[in-house]
């Protein structure tokens, strides 16, 4: 079943990437009583998730902040070292919390992964941006097509909030 609006979301733990190697980072680390902006990409360093989704959020991270968000988070279905050199590489550092999901566990429990071994990616998570509150789905957005970005840059998100 997939998440929807007005949904807690599941219990997860990601990885991130520190100094001194991956550590696990909870759900309850993420969004228990914060109000996060949450986006994931099928892909690091892949073009519509590098050149235009990421790009959108950082971009506009001052803005999302100012309406009262505490974290704007990304994640992947990539390990946490990607997922590390693709924050030094997009010069997000500071702005956006990266999130590895390396095993797809949590957008398996959202119900947004996808299968993409016919490209050679294997499990991988939907597209997809959303505002959550204290854990609480409050807006969601999910791509049709893996490779756009039209309904779930940071523009239409800052729009519906």
């Amino acid at each position: 079943m997939t998440i929807k609006v007005g949904d807690m979301l599941p219990s997860a733990t990601f990885r991130v990437a520190t100094a001194d190697g991956p550590v696990p980072k909870s759900t309850d680390e993420v969004f228990k009583n914060k109000k996060v902006v949450l986006f994931a990409v099928p892909g690091a360093f892949t073009p519509t998730c590098h050149k235009n989704h990421l790009p959108s959020f950082i971009a506009r991270a001052d803005e999302i902040l100012a309406k009262g968000v505490s974290t704007i988070a990304v994640t992947a279905v990539n390990d946490p070292f990607v997922m590390a050199a693709w924050e030094k590489a997009s010069n997000a550092g500071g702005k956006i919390l990266f999130l590895s999901d390396g095993n797809g566990e949590f957008a398996k429990a959202l119900g947004l992964d996808f299968d993409g071994a016919a490209a050679g990616l294997g499990v991988r998570s939907k597209r997809y941006s959303m505002l959550v509150d204290d854990g609480e789905v409050l807006i969601l957005n999910v791509e049709d097509v893996p490779s756009k970005a039209d309904k779930t840059n940071a523009d239409v998100l800052l729009t519906q909030f």
